[in-house]
């Protein structure tokens, strides 16, 4: 039976972006050099309610590649897959081709 986790308030689920460890030619990689600070939103929860209680939706929507400081974000693993959750406000910004 397969889990999914749907996030509450203005927590991101994030699955975060491995490097590949070599080239197409074949070179390896340092390990610094393959780590990257991104992820792909796989799940959103609804949003805060600010003090007059209006909704205040996450910024980013599923599907979206973020930007993710260095440290941070709890680790959750469902299965064999290990996700993040972070709040809104520590993604760092989405990246676009």
């Amino acid at each position: 039976m397969a889990k999914r986790l749907i996030p509450t308030l203005n927590r991101i689920l994030i699955e975060k972006i491995t490097a590949p460890a070599k080239t197409s030619a074949g070179i390896l990689l340092p390990e610094k050099s393959a780590k990257l600070n991104s992820g792909k939103v796989v799940a959103v929860g609804p949003g805060l309610h600010d003090k007059t209680g209006n909704l205040i939706p996450t910024a980013v929507k599923e599907g979206d590649t973020v930007l993710l400081p260095e440290y941070g974000g709890t680790q959750v693993k469902l299965g064999e897959k290990e996700f993040h959750l972070y709040r809104d406000e520590d993604i760092l910004g989405t990246l676009h081709d």
